[in-house]
Order: structure tokens, then C-alpha cells, then sequence
């Protein structure tokens, strides 16, 4: 008889999306989806449409955008799903109305921003923001627990170090919704996806070899932390492998989290 691993959620690394949320009946929730014309947005949202979302894909491709969301309304039947043209690189196009871009070298966005930074971070800060005072009212009226899920992994170079500060972002976030008391009933929490089969490498052909005949397992994290009933009231943590994980020293540092937010809000 083998050794069987039990984590503490019952789900582990190796888990789908539509393993840990299966049984959950989540009509009547609305979730904005960035980067979701591929990868793990792209399955993110099929999943959540799966278990009855009403998803809004944010999306710099509207083409793209509409071919994904016509994919999953053919597969699944009376699926809510609507596309939204934004491009998170641009301060202008957030308010207005992957997201995540993965380039060799230092490009600056419209607002003269790094470009890494300013998309997969500056915008999904912003857009959040954007969306807090509906979502206090709309969790307030329904008794339902908002949920804003930060997609972060750690790293060295430019596209992980924007990630990183959205480990921070969630950090901070859930902090100040604290202090507000107990009629926020809205969480924060940042996800690890691991490995998952996306566009964002395709300046990288080896990383693309390697990483692609894994499949895309990514999308479990994002959907456990939106949907399952073992993360409510859970906020300001760091989810990996649908379960609890410990950030690195930076990941977690509170003072430089706060002063984050501080240069943030200045965008």
C-alpha cells in the first residue's frame, strides 16, 4: 500500500479547477476576469461560467476575447459570460471602460511606467480601486463575501518582481479592510498558479518546451480562492496548490507593502 499526501484543504498541486469547485452553485456572483482570452484567465473563466458566474473578461483583444467567450457559451449551456476591452498598461483605458505580458528588456507603458509593472500590477491596482465602493455595497445588500484574488509568484527579473508587488498589494488591501470593521465583508488574498500552459512565454521558446506538455493546472488556485467555502472570511494570505502557503520575507513585509500603496495611489 502506497503513501497518500493529504493537504489540509483536500486539494493539492495536481488538482483542476472544476475539481475544487465541483458541487459549488455560484449563481448570482459576478467576477472580472483579466487576461482572460488564454491560459489561465481563459480557463479561470470557463470554470467559474461552468459553476454559474456571470464572468466578465477584461480583455486588450477583443477579437480573441470573443472567440474564448463563444467557446465556452457553445460548450456550456446558458453560461453568462461578456467581454471588455482593457488594456491594463494604460491608466486611460482602465478607467474608461494577459493582461499579463511577459518581454525581455525595459519598455515603458503610455503613462511612462515600467511595463511589466505598470500591467500586470499598476492597472489591476487601479481597476480594483475602481471597483471597491460597488463591491462594498453590493456584498453589504446580498450578505455576500466579495473576494479580489491577486494573481503573484516571487522572482528576480522585472515580470515576477510585479507580481511580487501584487503579494504586497493583497497584503495592504486586506489590512485597510480590516480597519474598516466588520461591515466589509470583503477578503484580499494572492495566488501562486504554479505551472500553466499560457502565451505570456512566448518570448521564451525553451521555457515554452518545458512548460507547455504540462497542461494547464494553474487555473485550480485561482477558482478555489474565488468560490470554496473553506476560504471565506480568509483574507490577507498566500494561497499555492489550493492551500495555505508562507511568502518569502519580502512577499510579507508589512512596511514595504504599505509604502507600495502609498506610491500607488499617486497613479
Amino acid at each position: 500500500m502506497g503513501w497518500l499526501w493529504l493537504w489540509p484543504s483536500g486539494f493539492s498541486g495536481a488538482s483542476t479547477a472544476e475539481e475544487v469547485t465541483a458541487g459549488i452553485d455560484a449563481r448570482g456572483l459576478v467576477a472580472v476576469i483579466t487576461g482572460a482570452s488564454s491560459g489561465i484567465g481563459l480557463e479561470t473563466a470557463r470554470v467559474l461560467a461552468l459553476r454559474g458566474v456571470h464572468v466578465v473578461m477584461a480583455v486588450r483583444n477583443v477579437a480573441a476575447g470573443r472567440n474564448a467567450s463563444e467557446a465556452i457559451r457553445a460548450e456550456i449551456l446558458g453560461a453568462i459570460v461578456h467581454v471588455l476591452e482593457m488594456d491594463l498598461s494604460s491608466m486611460d483605458s482602465v478607467r474608461s471602460n494577459n493582461a499579463g505580458i511577459k518581454a525581455w528588456g525595459c519598455t515603458r507603458s503610455v503613462d511612462g511606467l515600467e511595463l511589466h509593472f505598470a500591467t500586470n500590477y499598476i492597472g489591476h491596482f487601479l481597476l480594483t480601486n475602481l471597483l471597491m465602493e460597488n463591491m462594498k455595497s453590493t456584498s453589504s445588500e446580498s450578505g455576500v463575501e466579495g473576494r479580489i484574488v491577486n494573481v503573484s509568484f516571487s522572482g528576480i527579473f522585472a515580470y515576477p518582481q510585479s507580481k511580487l508587488a501584487s503579494i504586497l498589494h493583497s497584503t495592504e488591501l486586506a489590512r485597510i479592510l480590516k480597519g474598516e470593521g466588520d461591515g466589509v465583508n470583503i477578503s484580499a488574498n494572492a495566488i501562486n498558479p504554479g505551472v500553466v500552459e499560457t502565451k505570456m512565454l512566448t518570448h521564451n521558446n525553451i521555457a515554452n518546451a518545458l512548460v507547455f506538455p504540462i497542461g494547464r493546472i494553474g487555473a485550480a488556485t485561482t477558482c478555489y480562492v474565488a468560490l470554496h467555502p473553506q476560504v471565506k472570511g480568509i483574507s490577507g494570505k498566500y494561497f499555492s496548490n489550493c492551500n495555505l502557503d508562507s511568502p518569502s520575507s519580502h512577499d510579507s513585509n508589512a512596511e514595504l507593502a504599505k509604502k507600495l500603496w502609498e506610491f500607488s495611489s499617486k497613479h
